[in-house]
């Protein structure tokens, strides 16, 4: 009797334990992700365990352990993995209390998931280029898509890798939303010529270029002033011909070992005081909650030429591999 009471004293208190533990994979800079585990951690007296991931391994881990998720929350990243992890049943129905203090775009990515995702934020995808590089090299500053295809920039454009990163996946959908799908692909052909390295995070390339390991990255551009605030000369621009957008999404995952504390972190990061910690963190993405402060450095969305951006389609797991499997086919294996 003794025995049973003790296994089961034990297994209450491994239960309180582990209720005080969250999960997280995170698809945002390592800076934010540190900082935002340290200061709920702290303040919660939970512990936050934070496995950094690009979004599109993100999604690969999840569907890996979908019959056994270790995962309680998955924080941030493009949109659209986390669009085909609830189309594949991968994240929890939930409908905050607060989405009504989110901007609409963060509500609409709610109700087109059917509760499964949540917007966090948003940030326009373009080009950082090395300041000092362009100049020794006596090149011109990109200002379209079309200039990405400069013979002059042979193999000095890094851009990640779309089967890795939701990055790149948004690049390859924008383009064809912008230019048809045929010519699109023809772009990426040509554009495939000056591509010096398809990195796996979709961050990388923006690094490469602010440190002067490449000239020019295809990347979000509020990636670009933390790494002039860390005194890298780099500079970011939009394509005037148009581009798409990121909406940084957050799940529940189904099946999450620690639900509770998971609901109480997901609560947490959309709150003002939550989502002004990016910026702190040198992050200069677009908060979803409406009452949180804006960063003077974050892109001015107003004077940005945007594309209808169509979240459902692109978003969707069959487009998705269909667009990833053409681009692997059709242009990664060209010769450069």
């Amino acid at each position: 009797m003794k025995k049973i009471w003790l296994a089961a004293a034990l297994a209450v208190l491994s239960g309180a334990t582990q209720a005080q533990t969250v999960n997280v994979i995170c698809s945002v800079q390592a800076e934010w992700c540190n900082m935002m585990g340290t200061v709920y951690g702290k303040a919660k007296g939970v512990k936050i365990n934070i496995a950094m991931k690009g979004s599109g391994e993100a999604l690969a881990q999840l569907i890996a352990e979908k019959d056994n998720p270790k995962t309680d929350i998955w924080f941030g990243g493009t949109g659209d993995p986390h669009l085909q992890a609830a189309e594949q049943n991968l994240s929890l129905e939930y409908k905050s209390p607060s989405l009504t203090q989110l901007h609409t775009w963060a509500q609409k990515q709610a109700e087109q998931s059917k509760y499964r995702t949540v917007g966090i934020y948003s940030g326009p995808l373009g080009f950082g280029y090395n300041t000092e590089l362009l100049a020794k090299k006596k090149l011109p500053v990109p200002k379209t898509w079309a200039d990405l295809l400069n013979p002059s920039l042979k193999g000095e454009i890094q851009v990640a890798n779309p089967a890795s990163s939701g990055t790149a996946y948004t690049m390859v959908a924008t383009l064809v939303q912008l230019m048809g799908e045929d010519q699109a692909f023809e772009y990426m052909k040509k554009l495939h010529k000056n591509i010096s390295q398809y990195t796996r995070s979709g961050t990388g390339p923006i690094k490469a270029a602010a440190r002067g390991e490449t000239t020019v990255s295809i990347s979000f551009v509020h990636d670009g002033p933390g790494e002039k605030i860390a005194g890298f000369p780099i500079e970011t621009i939009t394509p005037a011909d148009g581009t798409g957008a990121e909406i940084g999404s957050m799940s529940i995952i189904k099946g999450a070992r620690n639900l509770e504390e998971a609901k109480k972190f997901y609560e947490w990061a959309l709150t003002p005081a939550a989502q002004e910690m990016a910026a702190a963190a040198k992050q200069f993405q677009l908060p979803s909650n409406k009452n949180a402060k804006n960063d003077a450095r974050i892109p001015d969305f107003k004077k940005i030429k945007f594309i209808n951006y169509d979240y459902a389609k692109y978003g969707a797991s069959a487009e998705r591999r269909r667009l990833i499997a053409k681009w692997e086919k059709e242009v990664n294996s060209l010769p450069r």
